[in-house]
């Protein structure tokens, strides 16, 4: 029995007590924790800290940060106490197999969410629900109940070609360079807002970022980086504190401004008849979605379906400019193919598919800059998972999360050859590889861009059509060259997206003509 002086001495320090005992559970806490994934390397401290994994995302350069891990620890690497990275093609395809038992991770595709307690297909992590949305949405993206999506892209590439040669040609007397950037992104929103809305905003047509959606939606994934970032995003996300401090309509910049310009927009739509119209916003209508998941969908659609493609484009042209070999192949065969078709307009994009040198450039753009990084972690399902990595069985323990490396993914020697760092684009033409087995390992590693299986990317086909025609159509119709080579552009990544500003080019009118 204790001693009544015993009992006073631990009564006088209890609160010491106290706090030993909370130190002493948070040790052991933090070392069961690193030890569940203690067989895998990283940086020093990642076992017990997520500075290091917050610490690339507000670098503004969490790409490279995951290729530097990867390049130092191998193809599955630590970088938080909970979190793997990987570039193993296997591996992400495993995870994001259609019938795979993989779930989305909380703390990435949860920061993506603009509007409190309101899901869209990127943020919600229930499989079911993530899967219904799909299929409600899969035949507005795939063209079938869209019959003039071809013909809405052509009508903005030749907006974007006139604009061009009605401003910013340059000639031997004057130059005229004009930011790249800015332009094919207004190029790309009057694509998605009209195969989307039915209606494009005329960014194109007024040469400006009409109703600021440019402007809004890099304020709002800077924040969303941030908070991200941070760890304070399912805070941010508590009612009353998203009220407060979340996105509103009354905003005039960030992702509040882009819902308070997309809710009429959409009303206006609900107010027609949808039944006879065939654009993506009528085919939502009809596949169930209400007014608030019109209005979630929609501001995704349009910094997804915008960003990327704005981002591959700016990609591919800029190892173009910067490559003349490459350049002038490319260009003879758009102007063999223009000169032999005797296209009236821009050209078709069952065309652009039979162009061999062409697609192989798009391919190689794309790998050398990925027009999207985002790290979709992955979470291994309870009782952990064996998976093969570089012909290895490892175990992954179960809750633990694994994200997506890109730049080391679509940068490796292993796959793409010892000189996977150049801008080839002949790596990918079947004449030059006689090794078939080879060309199918690159062309499904290639396909990880777009995502795989359950969360393959539902707009890629629309993309690659706006891609192909606009890169025939630019170098068909101009010579082009980089203003400012030394500092091409101005980059950062915002959790996955890349913001590009400051690309200055100028564009001179061709001798030839098809």
């Amino acid at each position: 029995m204790a001693s009544p002086a015993l009992l006073a001495q631990v009564h006088d320090h209890r609160w010491w007590l106290l706090v030993v005992s909370f130190i002493a559970l948070y040790a052991v806490r933090k070392i069961q924790t690193y030890r569940r994934l203690s067989a895998f390397k990283g940086p020093f401290g990642v076992g017990f800290t997520s500075f290091w994994h917050s610490w690339s995302f507000l670098t503004w350069r969490s790409h490279l940060f995951y290729k530097e891990i990867i390049d130092e620890y191998g193809p599955i690497a630590r970088v938080g106490p909970n979190d793997l990275v990987t570039s193993s093609p296997e591996l992400l395809a495993h995870m994001s197999a259609v019938r795979s038992p993989y779930s989305r991770g909380e703390w990435y595709n949860r920061a993506t969410r603009y509007q409190p307690g309101k899901d869209h297909i990127f943020s919600e992590l229930d499989e079911e629900k993530h899967k219904r949305r799909r299929q409600q949405m899969a035949p507005g993206y795939s063209g079938k109940e869209n019959l003039s999506l071809e013909s809405s892209i052509d009508l903005h590439v030749l907006e974007l070609v006139d604009l061009i040669r009605t401003k910013y040609l340059s000639t031997e007397t004057q130059a005229r360079p004009f930011d790249f950037a800015r332009k094919i992104q207004f190029f790309t929103l009057d694509v998605i807002s009209h195969v989307g809305f039915g209606e494009p905003f005329g960014d194109l047509r007024t040469d400006q970022d009409v109703n600021e959606y440019v402007k809004a939606g890099e304020i709002g994934l800077t924040v969303t980086t941030v908070g991200l970032a941070l760890g304070i995003t399912r805070f941010l996300q508590l009612p009353l504190v998203a009220r407060a401090l979340g996105p509103s309509e009354k905003d005039v910049v960030g992702f509040g401004r882009m819902i308070a310009n997309a809710r009429p927009l959409i009303q206006k739509r609900l107010e027609r008849e949808t039944d006879n119209r065939s654009d993506m916003l009528a085919s939502f209508v009809r596949s169930g979605l209400d007014a608030d998941e019109l209005v979630s969908e929609t501001v995704l659609q349009i910094i997804a379906g915008s960003d990327t493609t704005a981002t591959a484009l700016r990609s591919i042209m800029l190892y173009l400019f910067s490559h003349p070999r490459v350049y002038a192949k490319l260009q003879a065969e758009i102007h063999a193919t223009a000169q032999e078709r005797k296209y009236k307009g821009v050209i078709p994009d069952s065309e652009v598919r039979k162009l061999p040198y062409l697609q192989a450039v798009i391919k190689e753009g794309m790998r050398m800059h990925p027009p999207i990084t985002d790290s979709v972690p992955k979470r291994v399902p309870d009782g952990g998972d064996t998976v093969v990595v570089d012909g290895k069985s490892v175990f992954l323990p179960g809750g633990a999360l694994v994200s997506y490396a890109a730049w080391p993914l679509h940068h490796s020697k292993a796959i793409f050859g010892d000189d996977a760092g150049v801008f080839r684009p002949e790596r990918w033409l079947s004449k030059n590889l006689k090794d078939e087995k080879k060309m199918l390992e690159m062309n499904r590693t290639h396909e990880l861009i777009f995502g795989y299986g359950k969360y393959q990317c539902l707009g890629k086909p629309i993309a690659l059509m706006e891609i192909g025609k606009v890169v025939f159509e630019l170098l068909r119709n101009f010579d082009w060259c980089l203003s400012n080579p030394e500092n091409p552009w101005s980059e950062y990544n915002c959790m996955g997206i890349f913001v590009h500003s400051n690309m200055s080019v100028t564009a001179s009118e061709q001798d030839f003509k098809s």
